[in-house]
């Protein structure tokens, strides 16, 4: 099988400042031409203290996670932006990777997210998740502990959006009656869905099972839970086989300062498809200082890892 990239928009903020925004939807285009699958952005709503307070990673270039990062981390809107690519593009998805949903609205988010999937002629890709900053939740107002709650609330509810209206809906957390929803998603279930974290837990598990099109896990699952994903299908009359599998691409920092080489880091690429992975994320800044050399950084990508897989 032949890899898909995916090419990381969020956090390449050693080749842009987080005010030039053109710049990443440049640099979409770019990855299209190459022959890149996806564009993937990632958000934010604000960030507080515990952003980084387990110390700010080393390497500027390395991958934000739970409290490594400078909390002056840019994170422009995530929807806006992938609305500007998909009208400067025809054929690349565009993965909104991860939405904050417990932040906003079931109704309000799904007509945005209903609004580009009909935009971009159905080539969005959601990974609804519900994120790690108490600070975050704090300060929008939303009780951090009822996250998960509130997230499988948001996806009963968007389920019954793309069907058709009028929808009600009552839950602890959200109710209303008779609303219409118009104009619904691209597909009749609504756009495409990933879901992922860094363990495969029973929620998590319930929610690939129920409504997941790709499975986006955080680093490399255990082969138990790769078992346990496949049983969970089964029982659900699903076939694993069917699930979109993400990967990455992880790069090999010689220091703080410097870029990883590109090799390296597509080394895994074979045995992650022999283990049903399929499609591989991969964040520029990671291997390139130019801001103008994206593009040929896309096919370098894709060149060596013909080269790899020959």
């Amino acid at each position: 099988m032949t890899p898909r990239f995916v090419l990381v928009l969020s956090e390449n903020w050693t080749l842009a400042t987080g005010r030039d925004l053109p710049v990443l939807v440049r640099w979409a285009r770019e990855a299209e031409d190459a022959g890149f699958d996806a564009v993937m952005v990632s958000e934010h709503v604000v960030l507080g203290p515990d952003a980084g307070a387990d110390g700010v990673m080393g390497n500027p270039r390395e991958y934000a996670l739970p409290g490594n990062q400078d909390p002056f981390t840019p994170w422009p809107g995530s929807l806006m932006l992938l609305g500007a690519i998909a009208s400067v593009t025809s054929r690349i998805r565009l993965a909104a990777a991860a939405v904050l949903a417990p932040l906003k609205h079931p109704l309000a988010l799904a007509r945005d997210i209903g609004t580009l999937d009909l935009l971009s002629d159905g080539r969005l890709v959601v990974q609804p998740t519900v994120s790690w900053s108490r600070d975050e939740y704090a300060a929008l107002g939303v009780p951090f502990t009822e996250r998960g709650a509130i997230l499988d609330e948001q996806l009963e509810i968007w389920d019954l959006l793309w069907r058709g209206s009028p929808v009600s809906y009552r839950g602890k957390h959200f109710a209303f009656e008779d609303v219409y929803f118009e104009p619904r998603a691209y597909r009749p279930d609504g756009p495409r869905m990933w879901f992922g974290g860094q363990h495969l837990h029973d929620r998590l598990l319930n929610r690939l099972v129920r409504y997941g099109h790709g499975f986006h896990p955080l680093g490399r699952p255990t082969p138990d839970e790769l078992e346990r994903l496949k049983a969970g299908m089964a029982s659900a009359g699903r076939d694993a086989a069917d699930l979109e599998m993400i990967g990455g691409c992880r790069p090999v920092f010689p220091d703080d300062d410097s870029v990883s080489p590109l090799e390296p880091a597509l080394e895994s690429i074979p045995e992650q498809l022999a283990q049903g992975f399929t499609t591989f994320c991969i964040k520029p800044s990671q291997f390139t200082d130019d801001p103008d050399g994206v593009g040929a950084f896309c096919r370098e990508v894709v060149r060596r890892t013909e080269a790899l897989l020959s």
